[in-house]
């Protein structure tokens, strides 16, 4: 049975993938471009296996709209873990006051109209 939650699991594990493909290769800059090219989107496609299903599924309960900014949302999270536990970054306060400003724009997508 699928529930409104089935596409958010989908974009979680979809948007793990992205941070690999987009980010990954970060770690290993002596390698050649056009090799982390192609294993990026070797990444990428099996990123695209969970990042389809879970729109066209999601719009089964989700605007357009909605889904990109979840989609947004679930992005910065994963990408806040991914950057400071795999690249070993330091995540700052301006950092989430930015992040903040964002999650209150998500805030209004999904309010339903004044």
């Amino acid at each position: 049975m699928l529930t409104k939650f089935y596409p958010v699991f989908l974009l979680i594990i979809s948007n793990v993938f992205m941070m690999f493909a987009w980010y990954g290769h970060l770690k290993f800059t002596t390698k050649p471009l056009y090799v982390v090219i192609f294993f990026s989107w070797l990444i990428a496609l099996v990123e695209y296996c969970f990042a389809v299903p879970a729109n066209r599924l999601g719009h089964q309960y989700y605007s357009a709209a909605e889904l990109k900014t979840m989609q947004e949302v679930i992005t910065l999270c994963v990408f806040v873990l991914f950057s400071v536990l795999y690249l070993g970054e330091n995540f700052t306060i301006n950092h989430l006051i930015g992040f903040i400003f964002i999650f209150a724009g998500a805030f209004f997508i999904f309010k339903r109209p004044f």
